[in-house]
């Protein structure tokens, strides 16, 4: 009998128009790398079911013509759905997922965090290199062949000067792509020179050197044996916890990570080591494999064959230590035991492009997520990461002193006002007098200059016209050879004449010292000296780092020349100066984190002198001696530094006492930008003011035109929200950016957390 009444059992059974509309059928929810802000539903097909999985790509037909779209599937669920409107996805991609559960949580969470679309985050998650070989083969490495396929003086073996080139480079397995990298030849040579037997496949290498009695782990001082502990105990008991060491330049810290990493290894875990800049990273490197042997390594530099090997290896659970850059962050370790980041201050680890996440924030969430401990390792903690160890909310462990006995370096600050008038990045007689003093003694000697190229500034003597970029609101850049005028914002290269293009006069002024002035001029002054330069214009082959940084751990180089790249994580015990050319370089940009990094920056290039027996001296060169900044670098007291600049930022509701999010529009169209800036300024202040009570501490700057004007031909304003809860700040800022309608003369970004304000 019938428990329903007629009616209720007329809505049970339904009639037959009723029951034809909807049925149950399994729904895939795609996301897709483009405009969209929200997934898409789509229909599994029979044919397709349970091989589409949350993780993997797809196929589907997108927009009124059914293109086919790749797009990433997030999740798979069964439900009722209309028996029309819903397309079925045609294909996948993968036959194994891409992306774990927990990787797919991290993304959406990414999403709501820095304020972009779900697609941008996966597609940054899953490295270009991954998705274009997850069906390619691997590039296969190459030796010479043990015999030659004729003898040596026959015409058709006669090798030409790249292939002896090749030869001479091929000491070890390497790629074709490597091979070509090392010895300067092109890819073409290489391939050519396979095809005639020169070059053989072989095996790839294994990267499990034999471990030595010198690679055990060395004891620990009290202090890293203090530190270490809470690493261990939160690893033992299965919980989060984030431990900042805070330990002076030379003060152990790496030792600290390499035994934490040594005991996550034991439980049969995997341990991600993040470091800032690729020039760090073959020191790293070797360090760790010297300890473990198997280190999986990720960064910009790798091909996309070699990252995607590193990438299966790392998710196969082959390796236990993974080292890279930011990126590396997001390594798809199955057994995650531990997270490393090795100066966690540097704004390296901020992504610069959509999505702009911060790899420290990344990995907080990934630890939290998997219950492990987090390592931030620092001589100068980013302020936001201080104050959350003051809080109480991360544990600070501090290694006050140097291991090995050395003492920190003693400071000398010049002052460029005093005496004669010079030009930013000259050497005074003080630090000529250091290097000359280093150099009698066998020592090697560290210059750091934040500014590349020959001048920094082109003007004519006569009528005081400055070279300026065409399309960017920048001074061109002086680059020899070639009197070359290069602009630093957009990177176009004019030929600079020696007559001014405005009055017609000839003699042209150089202003302003970049690293290769430096070079020229040191090279003059110190002939018998070896001198070398790391920056952007000598680092872009690839290898280049390694070489340049071998050179000088092997002595055969003197001085070493350079811009921040210099600045942090080497260590050579034989450096016994360090001369900071110009200290303000970067002291009194406009921006509220200026004083900050100029702070860590000498901070850390002085920690590079005085740590071998001969002990060392560091020369800041500065026209701001009194600044807090330099006075606190000076006597390597960064928490002195620390009491100044928190109240500071505190008053003005600056991180870490509040959030900024930045919006900067473009646009060819000068009144345009300003336009749709005012627009944006005005959504926002109706949103605030709507929700009054919740944003109470929330205020909208600006708009205003930014520092650089106009970059790219395009010009630039931009605006900033702050306040003092992150969480209420980004979804009032969601809700009043949700809908717009850009015009298409506009483009505009947002940048939740900025670390740079130009």
């Amino acid at each position: 009998m019938s428990q329903h009444t007629p009616q209720q059992q007329l809505f049970v059974n339904g009639p037959a128009w009723e029951e034809d509309d909807r049925h149950l059928a399994v729904v895939a929810s795609i996301v897709l790398p483009g405009p969209l802000d929200r997934p898409l539903d789509y229909l599994v097909p029979e044919q397709l079911a349970g091989r589409v999985e949350p993780g993997k790509r797809v196929r589907v037909p997108l927009g009124r013509s059914n293109r086919p779209t790749v797009g990433y599937c997030v999740a798979v669920a069964t439900r009722n759905v209309p028996s029309s409107g819903l397309k079925a996805v045609c294909d996948i991609e993968d036959e194994r997922p891409l992306l774990s559960p927990v990787m797919l949580e991290l993304t959406a969470w990414m999403s709501e965090r820095w304020l972009c679309r779900h697609g941008e985050v996966l597609e940054a998650v899953l490295p270009a290199g991954v998705r274009e070989a997850a069906g390619s083969r691997e590039q296969p490495y190459l030796m010479p062949a043990a015999t030659r396929p004729a003898a040596e003086s026959a015409p058709a073996t006669r090798l030409t000067p790249s292939q002896a080139n090749v030869l001479a480079a091929a000491t070890e397995p390497q790629t074709a792509a490597q091979l070509a990298d090392r010895s300067g030849a092109s890819r073409a040579v290489v391939t050519r020179m396979v095809k005639r037997g020169l070059l053989v496949e072989v095996p790839a290498p294994s990267d499990t050197p034999p471990r030595s009695s010198s690679d055990e782990p060395p004891q620990l001082s009290e202090a890293q044996s203090a530190a270490l502990e809470p690493i261990c105990n939160a690893m033992r008991e299965g919980r989060h916890e984030t431990v900042v060491l805070f330990g002076v330049t030379g003060s152990g810290k790496t030792e600290v990570y390499l035994q934490a990493v040594e005991e996550t290894l034991r439980y049969g875990k995997q341990a991600i080591v993040l470091v800032p800049e690729i020039s760090l990273t073959p020191q790293t490197c070797g360090r760790f494999r010297s300890r473990f042997g198997r280190v999986a390594v990720l960064h910009s530099h790798l091909t996309p064959a070699e990252r995607h090997r590193e990438w299966k290896r790392i998710a196969a659970g082959e390796v236990g230590v993974v080292v890279g850059a930011r990126s590396a962050v997001f390594a798809p370790t199955p057994r995650l035991g531990l997270l490393v980041i090795d100066e966690e201050h540097e704004t390296s680890f901020k992504q610069s492009t959509a999505p702009r996440y911060h790899a420290r924030d990344v990995a907080e969430w990934r630890c939290r997520r998997e219950s492990i401990p987090l390592v931030l390792g620092s001589a100068t903690p980013a302020l936001e990461t201080f104050q959350k160890c003051l809080r109480g909310e991360w544990r600070m462990a501090e290694l006050p002193e140097r291991v090995g006995g050395t003492h920190l370096p003693g400071v000398l600050t010049v002052d460029l006002r005093a005496g004669p008038p010079r030009r930013a990045g000259d050497l005074s007689s003080r630090l000529e007098a250091g290097i000359r003093w280093a150099l009698n003694a066998g020592g090697q000697v560290i210059l750091l200059l934040n500014r590349r190229g020959f001048a920094t500034h082109i003007q004519c003597h006569a009528c005081g016209h400055s070279v300026t970029c065409p399309q960017c609101d920048l001074s061109l850049t002086l680059h020899q050879p070639g009197s070359r005028g290069i602009c630093h914002g957009c990177g176009r290269v004019i030929r600079v004449r020696p007559v001014c293009s405005e009055c017609g006069q000839a003699g042209l002024a150089l202003r302003g010292s970049g690293t290769q002035r430096l070079e020229d001029r040191v090279a003059r002054t110190f002939p018998e000296a070896r001198v070398a330069r790391m920056d952007a214009d000598t680092m872009r082959r690839r290898g280049s780092h390694e070489a340049t940084l071998d050179a000088f751990r092997d002595g055969h180089t003197d001085i070493l020349v350079g811009t921040q790249m210099i600045a942090k994580g080497l260590d050579f015990p034989s450096v016994m100066l360090v001369g900071v050319v110009y200290a303000d370089a970067a002291l009194h940009l406009p921006d509220f984190r200026a004083a900050e990094r100029t702070c860590q920056l000498i901070t850390q290039v002085a920690g590079r002198s005085g740590r071998g027996p001969k002990g060392g001296r560091v020369v800041v060169q500065t026209a701001t001696p009194d600044h807090p900044a330099i006075r606190a670098a000076a006597v390597h007291d960064y928490e002195a530094f620390v009491r100044h600049e928190l109240p500071i930022r505190e008053a003005l509701g600056y991180p870490p006492f509040g959030q900024v999010v930045r919006f900067v529009v473009r646009s060819r169209n000068e009144t345009a930008a300003r336009e749709w800036a005012e627009h944006l300024a005005s959504r926002l202040r109706r949103q605030i003011e709507a929700a009054a009570e919740e944003a109470a501490g929330i205020r909208v700057l600006g708009p205003a035109p930014a520092p650089i004007e106009r970059l790219r031909d395009a010009w630039r304003w931009h605006l900033q929200v702050q306040g003092p809860d992150g969480e209420i700040l980004r979804r009032l800022v969601r809700l009043a950016i949700e809908g717009l309608k850009v015009p298409d003369s506009v483009a505009w970004i947002v940048d939740v957390d900025p670390v740079e304000m130009l």
